[in-house]
């Protein structure tokens, strides 16, 4: 929606199609791969140690490889249709636009974190709600300014499919950058566990995630 930016009701439909989206894909994927969807969250788990680096990467080439193919049906499908890229506004600067990201990155990525967590049980139900509603809210408070990504690799699929990759490192350093002190802050200082594996889904070391 082109004129998403600028009219507030176009923002809400597309920050709800971004919370119930997200929060779907994550009540899909959950038991099987822990739903993670997002490099951001991946980089978050391998820092905090709960997957190991080789499956880091296998994940970030999954999430990149799905985001350019999920560009690319759309730019086929809607004939005519510009398929837009991220952007920042005119009034802000490549590194304030990479910390706002990074804040809105930390916000997700500490949910996403406190929804996994066992210990929360009443919460991992109701979990994947909370992550889309937090994704939700975060787009409605920034999209207008750098489009409320959090997700490298939405930005990137977007960004091949365009073939501009202007301002791409404040979709990555930014957001890797939050989510990594997300989950290093929940993990060792708001609510330390005595060893990684307490965040599980089936035996698999990783979290729930976007």
């Amino acid at each position: 929606m082109p004129d998403a930016a600028s009219d507030p009701s176009s923002l809400v439909v597309v920050a709800l199609t971004n919370a119930f989206a997200l929060s779907s894909a994550v009540y899909i994927a959950a038991n099987i791969s822990g739903g993670h969807v997002n490099p951001a969250v991946t980089f978050a788990m391998a820092v905090g140690g709960h997957i190991s680096v080789p499956t880091a990467l296998f994940y970030w080439a999954s999430q990149m490889l799905a985001s350019v193919m999920a560009s690319l049906l759309l730019k086929i499908t809607v004939v005519g249709q510009h398929v837009p890229t991220y952007a920042i506004t005119e009034e802000m600067t490549g590194f304030g636009a990479s910390l706002l990201e990074g804040f809105l990155t930390f916000a997700l990525v500490y949910t996403v974190f406190a929804a996994a967590d066992a210990r929360h049980g009443a919460l991992r139900a109701i979990g994947p709600l909370a992550i889309g509603f937090i994704a939700g809210a975060n787009v409605l408070a920034a999209g207008p300014f750098s489009g409320a990504s959090m997700n490298p690799a939405c930005a990137f699929g977007s960004a091949v499919t365009a073939g501009s990759f202007k301002n791409q490192a404040v979709y990555w350093v930014g957001p890797l950058v939050g989510a990594a002190l997300a989950g290093l802050l929940y993990d060792n200082v708001v609510f330390p566990s005595p060893a990684p594996e307490a965040i599980t889904i089936r035996g698999v070391t990783e979290g729930v995630g976007v």
